[in-house]
């Protein structure tokens, strides 16, 4: 079953992106991910306003691929790097329909 990851991050820094996006692209690749989208441009149009710098969603083939990508020890000094220059919240959401 598919997960998704979708990511709102603001940087509060810039000096870690250089170094993270291309291990980060490399390691998604790796884990069977595919970014669907990586944009500055997005747009809230419900609820209460909640500012993000970045909107990023990433396909999975499976929740454990996902969490292997999160743990994998080659990420792991690139997602303290995010983590700590920036506001980051990700959520994990199996492709799934509870409400049908």
């Amino acid at each position: 079953m598919a997960y998704y990851s979708v990511l709102d991050v603001t940087p509060t820094s810039e000096d870690w992106i250089p170094s993270y996006l291309p291990v980060a692209s490399k390691l998604v690749v790796k884990y069977g991910g595919k970014y669907l989208a990586r944009t500055a441009t997005h747009e809230q149009v419900e609820g209460a306003k909640k500012e993000a710098g970045l909107r990023i969603i990433i396909e999975w083939t499976s929740k454990e691929n996902a969490l292997a990508f999160m743990n994998d020890p080659e990420y792991a000094p690139h997602l303290k790097a995010r983590t700590e220059g920036s506001v980051s919240h990700h959520y994990i959401i199996e492709a799934k329909d509870d409400l049908a």
